[in-house]
Parts: structure tokens; sequence; C-alpha cells
């Protein structure tokens, strides 16, 4: 979870892109490096084979001024979709505060996203959460593609939390800073107010 550190008044927190193999996570976060400014993110990392398919992680910090008091930094990542590098998966998950589910809007892509999405709440549940319990919505990629499920069919099936979600194109940008604003709204307001319950307890303690 967080890091709140209050003898220099800095939170970091952790947003983790999720999702099946090319689904279009690592598009979702350099479109995102390619839209901000230098003054505001840090340097990009991406891992990645000859095929431009992540096998680690990609990672993006974002600094997002004071919130609360503390100077905020959100760090933001993505996972390996592919089934084999599910270690690395629950290693870059640990420590989240915020989920986006990336799920391919391609029909033949829908048993790959639902197995995703069990394996997405598998590890987290291996870590102690609940998908429930985390800030989280759900991203409908690649609208642009024709033979798709509709938006629906796949809220039914993917949204059992009843999560905010997004249609998108990530390789125009279509929805993908609208996602990145919701999610960090939502991630924002739960530090919030855990930093809130924080003060309040070592106000407490004095």
């Amino acid at each position: 979870m967080a890091r709140f550190d209050y003898s220099t008044h800095r939170l970091t927190a952790k947003i983790v892109y999720y999702g099946p193999a090319l689904c279009g996570k690592t598009t979702n976060l350099r479109f995102i490096n390619g839209k901000l400014s230098d003054e505001v993110k840090g340097k990009m990392i991406c891992l990645a084979t000859k095929d431009d398919r992540t096998l680690v992680f990609d990672f993006l910090p974002v600094n997002l001024g004071n919130v609360g008091g503390m100077e905020t930094r959100v760090q933001l990542y993505t996972v390996p979709g592919q089934v084999f590098y599910n270690e690395t998966r629950k290693l870059v998950l640990k420590g989240t505060d915020g989920v986006v589910f990336v799920a391919d809007s391609q029909e033949p892509m829908m048993r790959a996203n639902r197995e995703s999405l069990q394996n997405l709440e598998d590890n987290l549940k291996e870590h102690g959460y609940r998908l429930a319990d985390i800030p989280h919505l759900i991203q409908y990629n690649k609208r642009d593609l024709p033979h798709l499920s509709s938006i629906e069919d796949l809220d039914a099936a993917l949204n059992a939390h009843h999560a905010p979600y997004h249609a998108s194109v990530a390789t125009t940008g279509a929805g993908v800073i609208e996602t990145l604003k919701d999610i960090l709204g939502l991630v924002l307001r739960d530090l919030t107010m855990k930093c809130d319950h924080r003060l309040a307890v070592a106000a407490e303690r004095r």
C-alpha cells in the first residue's frame, strides 16, 4: 500500500495496469508518457522482447503535487500478460493502491479476459487484498477493431464489482487519459481518507 513518510511529508502511491497479453497495457503507459510534461513525470522504464511484448514491467512515476499536506507521487506499472510470468505479476501487484483492468474488446478474447481477471483476484488474495476493497476501474480497449463484444456484454462478464469503466482505443489515446484521471481520483480519495485517519491517530497519541 501507499508509503507515508511524515518526516518528509511525502506520499508515494502505486497503480497497476493489469490484463491479458497484448490487450494494450503498455500502449496506455506509452501514450500517457507522451502526453505528460517533463515537470511532472520521471523516466519511463520499459523491458520488452524483440516482438514488443512486455516481459517484466513498465514503470512511470508521476508527480501530483500536494494532497492532504503531503507531496504526492504516483507510480504507474503494467504487468506482463503472458501466463508464464505469473510470479512477476504477483511481485508487481504487491502493495498496489489501485488497479486498471485493461480488457481486450474482441469477441475471441473474452475467455482470456475472464482468465486474466480471475488471475488478478487470485494474486491479490495471496497478498491479503480483495479487488472489491481496492480502488479500480475497467478499460474496454480496442474499440476500433472488428468482431467486438458489446460494452454491455463485457461489463456483465467482467465487472462484478460495478466499477467505473471506459471504452478506449489506446493506440490513438481515446479513453486513455480519462481512464488515468478516474483511477487517480479514486486512489487519491482513498489515500486522503487514510492519511486523515493516520494523522488523527497520531494526534491522539501525543
